[in-house]
């Protein structure tokens, strides 16, 4: 398992690591528009080849606000795991607070062609030198 992600969750022996960073110079705080990068990881150590099919986030500001999002893939693609193997990408969410949280899960398919969820880890989006907000 990825030993620098501070979120982390296994489903089905695949694992989901992400790391949230604050992007200080593509938010603008004046403007209440935030910016994060998240870095994620899945791994599957499970013993069956899988596919990632789609994606189902959950995202909300430090008002409560949520919003979902929905699609095929993950950055334009839908990779294919065999057991041992990995695939790492990294992406971004805009907030127009200075926090926030997001999670989801991944709709996989195995070999057999059975479609089941993953968990993606809930993780905290906290602008740096604001002291945490509770969601």
């Amino acid at each position: 398992m990825a030993k620098w992600a501070p979120y982390v969750a296994n489903t089905r022996g695949i694992a989901v690591s992400v790391e949230p960073t604050y992007l200080e110079a593509r938010s603008s705080p004046e403007s209440s528009q935030y910016f994060w990068a998240y870095r994620v990881i899945i791994e599957n150590q499970g013993p069956e080849t899988v596919h990632l099919l789609s994606r189902h986030w959950m995202i909300s500001n430090a008002r409560g606000e949520l919003t979902e999002v929905k699609g095929p893939g993950v950055v334009g693609e839908q990779p294919v795991l065999k057991p041992g193997e990995s695939f790492e990408y990294t992406s971004g969410v805009p907030l127009d607070t200075p926090s926030g949280m997001m999670g989801g899960a991944y709709q996989m398919e195995s070999e057999s062609g059975e479609h089941f969820d993953i968990e993606i880890p809930t993780f905290s989006l906290d602008r740096p030198n604001q002291g945490a907000f509770l969601n």
